[in-house]
């Protein structure tokens, strides 16, 4: 099951973007996956949850959108950036 694999990285792609201190206000991870990526959108889905479920996340949650071709990219991170609403 080589998703979870492709979960670690989005989790790196993400400590990467955002920096260690900031990953418990990760709210969200929108994923890119493409129909012909050879990866199994479950698999992904179900392994991202675990990930982000637990520290450094806090709460986040993926968001996979597919696409056609084959493609696979984190199209954006929500994160909290701490001011009152």
């Amino acid at each position: 099951m080589h998703e979870f694999s492709v979960a670690l990285e989005i989790c790196r792609i993400a400590e990467e973007q955002v920096g260690w201190d900031a990953l418990p206000r990760v709210k969200e991870v929108a994923v890119e996956v493409g129909d012909d990526a050879g990866i199994e959108v479950g698999n992904l889905e179900f392994c991202l949850e675990a990930l982000l479920s637990h520290p450094p996340f806090v709460d986040a949650r993926p968001l996979i959108f597919r696409e056609a071709g084959d493609d696979l990219r984190v199209r954006y991170l929500d994160v909290d950036d701490r001011r009152p609403t």
